[in-house]
This record gives structure tokens, C-alpha cells and sequence, in this order.
């Protein structure tokens, strides 16, 4: 390892990768304040890090608390080898996808866009590749949706204030629909999304809870419209995707 008291030492730099390392499970999201005394920095310094960790979107601030995003997985993967989620999930996903025979992912929200963290795919329904790490627009996806669904009022107003459009016709997107598409998504316990992402593509997504109930991720099954009806997905798979994300909560609650 490099000697911090040699030139070629950015002092900067790992003072900003602290700031990152002081959030943790324990501690994912902490006051200005709790951020200066862990880091061991002054409040001044932790302000000018916070805020240049916000602006690259490292870094969330609501009210007075602060809380990394998942953008940190643009880092490398070393971010998602730290998560226990995609490591309990991934067993999880590959029981669904076995069981009903189409693809199964996991993913969280970053801002108004998810974030892909595990995924096992089957057929090629969509034209788009999808990758860990891939993002789509939260509000034309079943996971964004639920995951949209649990937020606050106010988070979830910063996360749909600009105009949105559907990425698969282009067409606005009417915001009393989407809020009573969310409401709908929570009031179930899921979300299902019919051809909004792109064409010919259905899935049906549910909430997965950490510890204190919040939710913390995602899980979908996609499928096609000509294959899967809506009355098969919602009284075949729906069931199945529910005792799934039961399952990953159960092992999350032991950590």
C-alpha cells in the first residue's frame, strides 16, 4: 500500500473515499454532524465532500439527512460484492425463474431511475440488453414502480418532478394515471406494467423489505404479451413472486 506521507498521496481523495466508507448497514443515512465525527473531518470539510458527492449523484440529501446512492456502483463492482441483497437474492431469483420459466431480476431506485443488482434472464424478450448495472426510467417499470410506491410524498414528488415520456411509444406520460398506478401498486402489495417499457413486454414486480419493514429493493418476472395473459400473470405468477420476496425478506431479517 502506498505511504500517505509520499507525494504521490491525494489527500483529497481519500478524504472524499471516507465519506463514502462512513456509511454502512448500521448507518445508511447520517446528519452532516454524524458524517464530520466519523469520517474525523470537520463539519466545513464534510459539507464541501457531502456536496461534491451529491452533485456527481453519489450522495442524497433529504432534510438534514445524507445517504449514498446506487450510483456508487458506477465505482466497480467492489460495491455490490459489499451488499448482501444480490448475494441472498440471487439463489431466490434462480428458484422463481426455474419455477415459472421466465426471466427474474432485482433492482433499486436510483433518483427516477432503477438500477439493476441481479438477474437471471431465460428468453430474449426485449431488444435491449440487460446487464447488472443497467438503468431504466423507475416510472415504465414494474420495480420502479412499487419501489416508487413505498417512497414518502416528498421523495417521491423529487423523484417524478421533470415532464415524463413513455420510452415505448414517446408519448407524455399522464401524471394523475402514474399516481393512481402507485397507489394502486401499494394498496396490492405489487405492480404490473403491460407493453410501458417496450413493446410486447409484460412483468409484474414486488417490493422487497429489509429490517424495520423499509423497502430496500425490487423483484420482477418479465414475460411477453403474446405468451402470458394478464389473468395467468396475476393468478400464477403474482403468488409465486410474493413467496419469493417473502423469502429473501425471511433471510434479511437474520443478518
Amino acid at each position: 500500500m502506498t505511504d500517505p506521507d509520499t507525494r504521490e498521496f491525494v489527500q483529497s481523495f481519500a478524504r472524499g473515499l471516507a465519506v463514502i466508507r462512513v456509511f454502512d448497514a448500521a448507518h445508511p443515512e447520517l446528519t452532516l454532524s454524524e458524517v464530520a465525527a466519523r469520517a474525523g473531518m470537520t463539519r466545513a470539510a464534510a459539507r464541501r465532500f457531502l456536496h461534491t458527492l451529491e452533485a456527481l449523484g453519489y450522495v442524497r440529501q433529504i432534510g438534514r439527512g445524507f445517504s449514498l446512492t446506487p450510483r456508487v456502483l458506477e465505482l466497480g463492482f467492489s460495491y455490490l460484492s459489499a451488499l448482501s441483497l444480490p448475494e441472498i437474492a440471487q439463489p431466490h431469483l434462480e428458484h422463481l425463474s426455474r419455477r415459472v420459466d421466465e426471466s427474474v431480476s432485482a433492482a433499486v431506485l436510483d433518483g427516477s431511475d432503477i438500477v439493476y443488482i441481479a438477474r437471471v434472464p431465460t428468453r430474449r424478450i426485449m431488444s435491449v440488453g440487460i446487464t447488472i448495472g443497467t438503468r431504466f426510467p423507475a416510472h415504465a417499470t414494474s420495480m420502479g414502480r412499487v419501489l416508487l410506491a413505498a417512497l414518502p410524498a416528498e421523495e417521491r414528488d423529487a423523484a417524478l418532478a421533470a415532464p415524463l415520456t413513455s420510452p415505448a411509444t414517446g408519448a407524455p406520460v399522464d401524471a394523475g394515471s402514474l399516481a393512481a398506478a402507485l397507489d394502486r401498486a401499494a394498496a396490492d402489495g405489487y405492480a404490473v406494467v403491460d407493453g410501458e417499457l417496450e413493446a410486447g413486454v409484460r412483468s409484474v414486480a414486488a417490493p422487497i423489505r429489509g429490517r424495520g419493514g423499509r423497502v430496500i429493493a425490487a423483484m420482477n418476472v418479465s414475460t411477453s404479451t403474446t405468451r402470458v395473459t394478464l389473468e395467468r400473470l396475476r393468478g400464477g405468477i403474482v403468488p409465486a413472486l410474493l413467496e419469493t420476496a417473502a423469502a429473501i425478506e425471511g433471510e434479511l431479517r437474520h443478518l
